[in-house]
């Protein structure tokens, strides 16, 4: 399996530290708000290569954190703590919002079939963990205080910006519009590691440390939920494309300040879902939930395959007419996949067709997770002229990764098809007519006009037979 890797901008060979398993670390939501449909894109992507992972064979354990604390709204050490600022705008604490936010966002998940992670962790239960690598990085020399806050030391790096040729001057700070210098870094890109009472005095979450009473920025807390559950070497760290910098290239500096070696072999960055005027932004004012496509009457799975239907690394652009496209499509899908129930119960599966089939669509997804081309490949198994069970079977397969609910939907839209009885139409009638009438003598408990039913329909030569399913009749 090859994936691009931001790391060294190209398609590598997926080759995990320890044969067989998988260390993934997800960048989870700030719960500070609903998620927005561009913020799942990249959840969804995430989770089909979780359960691609899966598919394949890999042991995967998946790890995310909830930021609940320390997330300022520039990113980069500057602006309100988007936490507060959720606060003040409902009129709640902190962790009222976080608790009401996190189960609205695991909501939306559960209707994209996206898989919970094995470990979710919100931040404010690792403060112990922050704490102390905050420590070893002062003891290293890689952190300094000043104006009561902890900063990382970047200029101690051999390379900061591991993921763009960024030129220092390029990222000066204030160069931006609305952002303020900060006057007690040493280096325009020293990041925090410890916020004091110096700065944001209103903050509610606050904790005693070595270093003041005080909350720990956002960027340490991904280092060390990931090492707390997945140790010192990550295979692969994923997340939005917005995160590469600053968020993950801070990561990848503290991280192996700390551990003294490379962390994260691989990183799987998703691209911006998109509108016709830009990229989907919770700061933009309203902005698509998964509760107003619903609200809308489309099923939030369309959604899913409307993103399957692009590469994750391109920019894809969301409008109604896009997903009304989508939605059609996906019905269409489950339409033909409903044809074959009938037949699939009849047929049986060859293993051999089965691999034969299945085989483009891992290709696909082998070739930097391409689920456009692995939706391709899920229709090109319905035009084979394998057995409509093999199909089934197949779709059934690629449906575990894809996770569309195709066989479930399929199975409710298919019509059910009666058991050949050798009877005619009138025939049928009269014996179900006979069959209702000795129901209901067997209820009144006329047993005898119940026999003398049976009697008469075994008289025309039809067998009926009392099952667990009902009565079953069939000419003799």
């Amino acid at each position: 399996m090859k994936l691009y890797n931001s790391l060294t901008r190209q398609k590598d060979e997926f080759i995990p530290h320890e044969p067989g398993k998988v260390s993934m670390y997800t960048c989870g939501p700030t719960v500070y708000h609903f998620a927005h449909i561009g913020n799942l894109r990249s959840y969804i992507m995430e989770d089909v290569l979780e359960r691609y992972l899966r598919y394949a064979g890999y042991d995967v354990t998946r790890v995310m954190n909830i930021t609940d604390v320390g997330h300022l709204s520039g990113d980069s050490d500057d602006g309100e703590d988007k936490m507060l600022k959720g606060a003040k705008r409902e009129k709640k604490s902190v962790l009222e919002i976080a608790k009401f936010y996190t189960d609205a966002f695991f909501a939306d998940c559960k209707e994209l079939n996206i898989k919970t992670p094995d470990v979710v962790q919100p931040a404010t239960g690792c403060i112990d963990e922050f704490i102390h690598a905050i420590e070893v990085l002062l003891k290293k020399g890689y952190a300094y205080e000043a104006g009561g806050n902890i900063y990382f030391d970047t200029s101690k790096l051999k390379q900061y910006y591991v993921f763009n040729d960024f030129e220092e001057e390029d990222l000066a700070v204030g160069v931006r519009e609305g952002v303020e210098a900060d006057g007690n870094k040493r280096n325009k890109a020293d990041f925090v590691l410890w916020f004091t009472k110096s700065k944001f005095d209103d903050q509610e979450l606050k904790w005693e440390s070595p270093f003041g009473l005080g909350y720990p920025g956002w960027h340490i807390e991904c280092s060390c939920i990931s090492m707390k559950y997945l140790g010192e070497y990550l295979d692969i760290h994923c997340g939005g494309i917005d995160n590469a910098f600053p968020h993950h290239t801070n990561e990848i500096a503290q991280s192996e300040a700390y551990i003294g070696h490379e962390w994260c072999k691989y990183w799987f960055h998703v691209h911006h879902l998109n509108t016709n005027s830009g990229k989907m932004s919770k700061s933009k004012g309203e902005f698509l939930t998964v509760s107003l496509l619903k609200d809308k009457g489309y099923d939030p799975l369309a959604y899913r395959f409307f993103c399957l239907q692009s590469h994750y690394r391109k920019g894809l652009v969301f409008s109604y007419e896009n997903l009304d496209n989508a939605a059609v499509a996906y019905k269409k899908l489950i339409a033909r996949i409903a044809a074959l129930a009938a037949e699939a119960k009849k047929t049986t599966v060859d293993a051999a067709k089965l691999a034969e089939i299945k085989a483009p669509f891992a290709a696909a997804m082998d070739n930097d997770l391409n689920t456009s081309l692995a939706v391709t490949a899920l229709y090109d198994v319905l035009k084979t002229d394998a057995s409509a069970a093999t199909k089934w079977q197949a779709v059934a397969d690629l449906d575990s990764v894809l996770q569309l609910d195709l066989i479930a939907k399929a199975e409710a839209q298919a019509v059910p098809v009666k058991e050949e009885t050798g009877l005619d139409e009138a025939t049928t009638a009269w014996v179900e007519e006979r069959i209702a009438a000795r129901a209901a003598a067997k209820k009144a408990k006329n047993y005898a006009e119940a026999d003398a039913i049976r009697a008469e329909i075994l008289a025309a030569g039809i067998e009926i037979t009392d099952t667990k399913d009902g009565v079953k009749y069939k000419k003799i």
